[in-house]
């Protein structure tokens, strides 16, 4: 209840007129400094609640079905403030009203095409003159959301914040589905106020990758393979980021003797190479050049950004840890080798390696090593999350 009493402290500090919370002018963070600061107490301490919570959960049993409650409560609880610290809705709103509205190619053509669009303003000034850096498969989802938004900022926002609300739910509940300790991961989870804050606060749409991530690897274990192949597919179509998990599963089940949906994969790959083919032509794989350059930029909480503010070099830093990161990767496929793929703990280690490090990427890690009851993972991406509390927020 304390986790929840911090969310709700952040919502309240979030709704005066002159809080610096909610992104205006194209997505800039202006206001009265004072909210902002109680936003962050309020967010430590949630969190410090959160992980006192997890420290009596590896001790005591808990029902299952308290945990689950509270789960659902703390992450729909930020559906009740603003959009928070954040514009990214307000750019994906963009992006589909181009697709949807406009009849053009976001891959093609920038938002800075249509000036006079409702969402423009909104949108972040940063990708004015950026194609979708986002998977077709998302692009194609944007657009009714769009449509249902129609030139409504405020629609706009709720939309895409309640539905990475329940793509947070469904992860919670295919997360208690593949793990041992039921109770323990709903709430490391559910009880993380750090994702309900960005997810039902600022409707990101890495909930939506990690619901897709989550569905692969239980129906994987439910002997769904070749829908398992689809999900897998999914979820790579909506964030690019899902294809690091693949190598580790492949191995995995090369070493277990299990098979894999290799014919849902192709199919689900296929139809969706097709349609985005047919709908944008090839200009989708260039997605991939903005989302390049994005990861080339620094953000100050990134662990590289960090070391050159030792005083190394940008490039030895950068190199250091792409280093590391992919000494890591050859163990972990050596791991998956032998027959335990652990996702929680790549996912971890490649945050702790990206130059580009946002507070809502925290999700790439939670689900799969809570999943996993991969202890070193599940306290490294804890400690990940703590450590993104306060990038963001405008103090």
């Amino acid at each position: 209840m304390l986790t929840l009493a911090g969310v709700c402290l952040c919502i309240a500090s979030a709704w005066p007129h002159d809080s610096p919370l909610v992104p205006r002018n194209g997505g800039l963070l202006e206001g009265d400094a004072t909210w902002a600061w109680l936003y962050l107490a309020g967010e430590i301490a949630a969190f410090v609640a959160y992980v006192g919570a997890l420290l009596l959960l590896r001790r005591a049993a808990v029902r299952l079905t308290v945990v689950a409650v509270l789960a659902a409560v703390i992450q729909l609880a930020p559906l009740g403030a603003p959009l928070l610290i954040s514009s990214d809705a307000w750019t994906y709103w963009d992006y589909g009203r181009i697709a949807l509205v406009h009849d053009a190619n976001p891959y093609a053509q920038p938002p800075q095409d249509f000036p006079g669009d409702p969402a423009y303003p909104y949108m972040g000034g940063a990708f004015h003159g950026t194609t979708s850096v986002y998977g077709p498969l998302f692009t194609f989802a944007s657009e009714p959301v769009a449509g249902a938004a129609g030139s409504s900022a405020d629609a706009a926002a709720w939309l895409f914040k309640s539905l990475a609300a329940l793509a947070m739910l469904g992860t919670v509940a295919l997360t208690v589905l593949l793990a041992r300790r039921r109770a323990y991961a709903a709430a490391l989870v559910g009880w993380n106020p750090l994702l309900a804050l960005h997810f039902a606060g600022g409707g990101h749409n890495d909930a939506w990758m990690a619901l897709l991530v989550m569905s692969a690897l239980a129906l994987g274990a439910g002997g769904r393979r070749q829908w398992a192949g689809a999900a897998w597919v999914a979820a790579i179509f909506v964030k690019w980021i899902a294809i690091v998990f693949l190598p580790l599963r492949a191995l995995e089940a090369h070493a277990r003797g299990r098979r894999v949906g290799h014919v849902g994969f192709a199919i689900a790959a296929l139809v969706v190479v097709a349609a985005a083919s047919a709908q944008f032509g090839w200009h989708w794989l260039g997605a991939f050049e903005p989302l390049a350059r994005n990861a080339g930029k620094e953000t100050q909480f990134a662990l590289p950004h960090r070391l050159k503010e030792l005083g190394v070099p940008h490039d030895v830093a950068l190199g250091l840890f792409a280093g590391a990161f992919a000494l890591a990767y050859l163990w972990l496929a050596r791991q998956a080798w032998r027959g335990r793929a652990r996702l929680g703990l790549a996912a971890g280690l490649l945050l702790c390696a990206s130059p580009y490090l946002v507070p809502w990427y925290a999700v790439w890690a939670v689900p799969v090593a809570a999943a996993e009851d991969d202890p070193p993972a599940q306290w490294l991406a804890v400690a990940i999350s703590a450590y993104l509390l306060r990038q963001r927020v405008p103090i």
